[in-house]
This record gives structure tokens, C-alpha cells and sequence, in this order.
């Protein structure tokens, strides 16, 4: 699934300057643990996540995620978004609840990464 798919399915709103829509993405996983997050997800996977902090964005740059979509309409503070700028992250909104926008990304044929 393209990430401007997602964005779509989402109801996102791109909040970095950087990245790729044309970008193929496989798989999804959803998690507000970043523990979580580098232990089970897999490089160029979508991360949904609550946790609009910092550490957010360094998790996805140490695990090599493809984006991030925040939920619950969450926005990251101004150098969370200039850092994802930086390493070519997209950071996306959405106004849905995590638990929707899995059910959706699901039903449009993302799946988790495969273990």
C-alpha cells in the first residue's frame, strides 16, 4: 500500500516536509510501548502510535520505520517535526482512534509484520 493510501485511509494530515507518498508500505504496527517498538517491528513498517514525544522519532530512525501516523489527532512538538524532517521521516495526523485506524488500515490490506 502506498503511503499516500494510508494518508488517505487515515484521514492524515502530513506534517513534515520530507518523504515519500509514492512509498511502498507492507506492513503496520500499532504500539505507545517504543520497547515495543524495537523489539517486534520490522524496518520499513508504519508505526501507529499516541506517543508524540521525541523519543518517537528516534525510535523510528533506530528501527528504520518507513512513517509514523499519530492518533487521536496527536501533534508532536515543532522539534519532533524538524527532526523527522531531518532523517526523511513522515509524520502524519490522523483523527481517528488507534483502534479504528488499525480496523482500517486492515480492511485496505495492511497487515503486522510477520515474525
Amino acid at each position: 500500500m502506498k503511503l499516500r493510501e494510508i494518508v488517505e485511509t487515515v484521514k492524515g494530515t502530513v506534517l513534515t516536509k520530507q518523504g515519500d507518498l509514492d512509498l511502498e508500505i507492507s506492513y503496520c504496527g500499532a504500539s505507545d510501548l517504543l520497547s515495543d517498538v524495537l523489539s517486534d517491528m520490522k524496518p520499513g513498517s508504519l508505526l501507529l502510535t499516541g506517543m508524540v514525544s521525541l523519543q518517537s522519532v528516534r525510535t523510528a530512525e533506530m528501527v528504520d520505520l518507513a512513517a509514523i501516523v499519530f492518533v487521536c489527532a496527536k501533534i508532536p512538538r515543532p522539534e519532533s517535526i524538524e527532526l523527522a524532517n531531518e532523517l526523511g521521516i513522515p509524520l502524519i495526523a490522523s483523527p481517528y482512534s488507534m483502534y479504528e485506524i488499525c480496523g482500517r488500515l486492515y480492511q485496505a490490506g495492511l497487515r503486522p509484520p510477520k515474525k
